[in-house]
């Protein structure tokens, strides 16, 4: 599996030089900057002499295949500095790179008369290069500095093989059958508009399945001792400048002056936990201290990066804040992890893929206590038979972490759930407890979400069940629909008392013929018809029909009852 991927990489990497040369060909005034491949494709980052059009990326692509066809030789050199720098003197990107390159040479990689600056990972001809797709242009800035030069993106993906690439086009029309975007305009769940981009509206339904989505995961956290919290949505520079989100983050905030002070929106939910464990002394007989919050973040993120709610400027985390000892740490990942796993399980998703990200080269903290962290986030994993891989030097520099990838109906894989083991801001902010020997001792910090975004999670469940909700996630679960006007107050009173058990009910008010009322619960993705006609009121009984088209005749509200019970 490794060898493939390193060769899809490889693949990738020269498809984005690829695409790079046929620009140059056919707008020799473009400045190429870098193009990296990427998990799903690659891109490249340009400055054209006038901005691209979409129009353009079929052109572009036409001449890839062009140049492909050629049977180009991929060669890599090690090439003294001041060669290179020669070679890109009228490329101030370039330069930039070359300069932050160590040692006294750098990387050029060539393709007949095309070359670029590169450290290598190529395939050995461009005749392999076959089977590729450009997907769009966008906005974006050199490296990533909103500050600095705005440039165009040309973003592509490419495959080994022609299946690979055929099965990946398959995909991709089931995904676009399924948006999470159009299932949300469909099922009048929530919308966006101009007034705000980047910042969902959800309506009276969506609204419903975030609600059950949060009541869900409260009695969750409440069984294993959670204490719920709730914190401000603005507060003062200063915290955020102690936190280093300041520094980090600065880009990606909202700012506002009250009285002359400069407050932010704030980006994470962390700090206003760390501030609520630190309005007091703490004994260790109080921890592990466990605190949930539900807390809506907000971040500026380009508007060519905005994706439906799967990429928003505000959204909601399921944040978890433990507070405990080192020794307690064993325990309450296993907890975590445990918990993350059942209620991954209870939305559907029981294929999922663990990865441990380790200490990085830049780390605070001793290695005996990443160790203890590290050896605690495994114990936890195999304690519980999880398959899991090493992410070697991907861990933060403030702990080691988990990250938790979920596999949807489509085969897609998606990042929600963590376990980051934090370090760096109890020292930060002098966090502290006194032991049971009476000393002064600096807790750690689990951060922990499950859903992550519930935004971004309730889009995924969407796609995940192509709009088909479980019944126990459905925000109306049951609609009556009735062969005559004058099965209405019979229905009507089934509903009523569908409704005190706390099913969700509507009637079907409508005057349509039952094929029209059928075809519109059908269209609406309710999970259950109950048609009244002449026969159900004579005999007190009633017909279910559900989203799959079965159908159960001469039912009784108690097995009714029963079955929905089953559905819960």
């Amino acid at each position: 599996m490794q060898k493939k991927d390193n060769a899809l990489e490889k693949m990738r990497h020269s498809a984005a030089h690829l695409v790079a040369h046929a620009v140059k060909e056919l707008f020799p005034k473009t400045i190429l900057t870098l193009g990296p491949p990427t998990e799903h494709g690659f891109f490249y980052d340009i400055l054209p002499e006038k901005n691209l059009k979409e129009a353009d990326i079929s052109i572009i692509e036409k001449k890839m295949h062009e140049i492909a066809a050629r049977n180009l030789t991929l060669t890599h050199e090690q090439v003294p500095k001041m060669q290179a720098r020669e070679l890109y003197k009228n490329n101030p990107f370039k330069l930039e790179l070359i300069d932050s390159i160590p040692g006294d040479t750098v990387g050029i990689a060539r393709q007949g008369d095309f070359y670029d600056l590169c450290k290598g990972g190529h395939v050995e001809n461009t005749s392999q290069i076959k089977h590729f797709k450009l997907l769009h242009l966008s906005g974006s800035y050199w490296r990533a500095d909103r500050d600095g030069q705005a440039l165009q993106r040309i973003t592509g993906t490419a495959f080994l093989t022609a299946k690979d690439m055929r099965l990946w086009q398959e995909r991709q029309e089931e995904a676009q059958k399924y948006d999470h975007r159009r299932l949300g305009k469909e099922l009048d769940l929530f919308s966006f508009h101009s007034e705000g981009v980047g910042f969902p509206f959800f309506h009276a339904k969506g609204t419903l399945i975030l609600n059950i989505m949060r009541s869900h995961l409260r009695k969750v956290l409440k069984k294993i001792g959670y204490q719920e919290i709730c914190t401000p949505t603005m507060l003062n520079d200063d915290l955020w400048k102690q936190s280093g989100h300041y520094d980090h983050y600065k880009k990606n905030m909202y700012f506002c002056e009250i009285e002359k002070e400069s407050y932010a929106v704030k980006p994470m939910n962390c700090p206003g936990a760390i501030l609520l464990y630190k309005e007091r002394p703490r004994s260790y007989r109080e921890l592990p201290l466990r605190l949930s919050e539900f807390g809506m973040v907000h971040r500026y993120e380009l508007s060519g990066v905005l994706h439906g709610l799967f990429r928003v400027r505000a959204f909601t985390v399921d944040d978890g804040h433990i507070f405990c000892t080192p020794e307690q740490l064993d325990q309450e990942i296993l907890t975590d992890v445990k918990t993350i796993l059942m209620v991954l399980k209870t939305f559907g998703f029981e294929n999922v893929d663990i990865k441990l990200a380790t200490k990085p080269k830049e780390a605070m903290g001793t290695d005996q206590l990443w160790d203890k962290a590290t050896n605690a986030l495994k114990n936890a994993l195999e304690t519980v038979g999880c398959n899991y891989t090493i992410a070697e030097g991907d861990g933060a520099f403030y702990g080691p972490k988990l990250e938790y990838h979920i596999q949807d109906s489509m085969g897609r894989s998606w990042q929600c759930s963590t376990t980051q083991v934090d370090f760096f801001q109890p020292e930060r902010f002098d966090l502290s407890y006194i032991s049971s020997s009476g000393n002064k001792e600096c807790p750690v910090i689990i951060h922990r979400a499950i859903y992550g975004s519930f935004e971004r999670f309730f889009g995924i469940l969407l796609e995940h069940y192509k709009g088909n909700l479980p019944f126990w996630l459905c925000p109306i679960q049951v609609k009556m629909l009735t062969i005559t006007d004058e099965h209405k107050p019979y229905a009507q009173n089934i509903a009523n008392q569908l409704s005190q058990h706390g099913l969700r009910v509507i009637m079907d008010k409508s005057s349509d013929p039952i094929s029209g009322q059928i075809k519109a619960a059908q269209i609406a993705k309710i999970p259950w018809m109950l048609i009244i006609g002449n026969k159900e009121v004579e005999n007190d009984t009633i017909a279910l029909r559900t989203r799959d088209g079965k159908q159960q005749f001469g039912l009784t509200i108690d097995k009714l009852l029963k079955i929905s019970s089953e559905s819960q």
